[in-house]
C-alpha cells in the first residue's frame, strides 16, 4: 500500500515532471533530489512510483538510464494576464510536451488559444491557470482565471442577469462584449470542437457534449472566483477543425459563421414555452444568421403565443433567416403546425 507521504508527493509532481523529464533526459534524479529537496534513495523510489503509474518511461541501462514522459502528461502553469499573449504559452510552454496526433493538436491549440484570449480580454483578472493533462484515451483542458466571471461580464455588457438566461444567449454564438475585437466565435467553436465542454463561473456551470440529445445541460457549478471552462478530447476522435470551422457555414464548405443552433432546453428546462416573450428571446440576434435550428428537445409544449411570435411575426420581418424547428414532440409539432399552415 503506497504511504499517504508518497501520495501527496506523487500529486506535487505530476503537474510538472512531463516538461522536467524532457529538459533532464538524462539527469533526472539529480534535477527531482534539487527541486524536491529530497535524497538519492527518495527520488529514485519516486521514479519507479511514477513509471508504475506511466507518468515516465525508463529506458537504456540500470547504470546509464535515461527519462522521456509516459502516456500520461500534464503541464501546469500561472501566469499574469497583463501583457500575456496566449499563443507563447502555448508554443513554450505546452506543445512540445505533448505526443498528439495531428487532427488532435489542432483542435487543442484552437481551443487552448482562444480560451487563454478570452480569460486575457474579457475576464477583467490578474491571474489565470492553464492545465493540459493527456491520458492514453483522451487530452482534457482546464483554463481558470479569477476575474469577474462570465455570466457577470454579460450581466454588465448585455442586463441579462440570469446565468440560464446568458448560456441560452452564448450557446447561440456571435455574442462579444467586444464586437469592435471580437466577433463571439470563440466559445461557441470551441464547444463544438471538444467531446465535453464545461463553463462554470458565478455559482452557475453547463456542459456541452458532442452525444446524445441534450446539447447543453445544467451541471453542479465549482465553488471559485472566476470562470473556468474545461474540455475534453478524445485522442481517436474522428473530429477535425476544419470541419468544425467548416460545419456552420450555409453549405458547409466555407468558413462564414452563417447556421446556429437554438437549444430550448435552456430556455424553458422541461416546461412549455408559452408566451411571445420567451419567443423574443429565441429569436435575439437570430437575424444575425442565415439559418437557425430551433432544438425543441426537451419541450413537452409550446403556447400559440410562442409559436406565432416565433414562426409567423419574426418570419414575416426576416424573411432572410431561415428557421428550422427540430426534435419536436407531437403536441409542438401540432402547434408549429398550426402556424405554418
Amino acid at each position: 500500500m503506497v504511504q499517504p507521504t508518497r501520495v501527496r508527493l506523487l500529486a506535487t509532481v505530476t503537474p510538472w515532471v512531463t516538461a522536467a523529464a524532457l529538459a533532464h533526459p538524462q539527469d533526472l534524479p539529480q534535477h527531482l533530489m534539487q527541486r524536491l529537496d529530497i535524497s538519492r534513495r527518495r527520488a529514485g523510489a519516486l521514479i519507479r512510483q511514477l513509471a508504475a503509474a506511466q507518468w515516465l518511461l525508463v529506458e537504456g541501462t540500470p547504470r546509464k538510464p535515461s527519462y522521456r514522459p509516459g502516456a500520461l502528461r500534464q503541464v501546469v502553469q500561472h501566469y499574469p494576464l497583463a501583457g500575456l499573449q496566449e499563443d507563447l504559452p502555448w508554443r513554450r510552454d505546452f506543445a512540445p510536451c505533448f505526443d498528439l496526433p495531428k487532427p488532435v493538436r489542432l483542435l487543442a491549440q484552437h481551443a487552448f488559444t482562444e480560451l487563454l484570449n478570452n480569460a486575457i480580454d474579457h475576464s477583467g483578472g490578474s491571474q489565470v491557470t492553464v492545465s493540459l493533462r493527456q491520458t492514453p484515451l483522451h487530452l482534457q483542458l482546464l483554463v481558470s482565471d479569477d476575474g469577474c466571471g462570465l455570466f457577470e461580464r454579460i450581466a454588465q455588457s448585455f442586463a441579462i442577469d440570469d446565468p440560464q438566461l446568458a448560456m441560452f444567449e452564448l450557446s447561440k454564438g456571435k455574442l462579444t462584449s467586444q464586437p469592435e475585437r471580437h466577433s463571439g466565435h470563440g466559445l461557441f467553436f470551441a464547444s463544438r470542437l471538444a467531446d465535453i465542454f464545461d463553463v462554470h463561473a458565478n455559482h452557475a456551470a453547463f456542459q456541452h457534449r458532442a452525444w446524445g440529445d441534450e446539447a447543453w445541460r445544467s451541471t453542479r457549478p465549482t465553488p471559485r472566483r472566476g470562470t473556468s471552462i474545461y474540455l475534453a478530447i478524445a485522442l481517436d476522435t474522428t473530429r477535425t477543425l476544419d470541419e468544425v470551422l467548416r460545419a456552420h457555414s450555409r453549405d458547409a464548405a466555407g468558413y462564414g459563421f452563417e447556421r446556429t443552433q437554438v437549444p430550448l432546453k435552456l430556455l424553458g428546462g422541461s416546461e412549455m414555452l408559452m408566451s411571445r416573450a420567451d419567443a423574443r428571446r429565441v429569436a435575439a440576434r437570430l437575424s444575425s444568421f442565415g439559418q437557425a435550428e430551433i432544438d425543441f428537445s426537451g419541450v413537452p409544449a409550446v403556447g400559440h403565443g410562442f409559436a406565432d411570435e416565433l414562426f409567423r411575426v419574426f418570419r414575416r420581418s426576416h424573411p432572410q433567416v431561415q428557421l428550422l424547428p427540430t426534435k419536436m414532440a407531437p403536441a409542438v409539432g401540432a402547434m408549429v403546425g398550426s402556424i405554418a399552415a
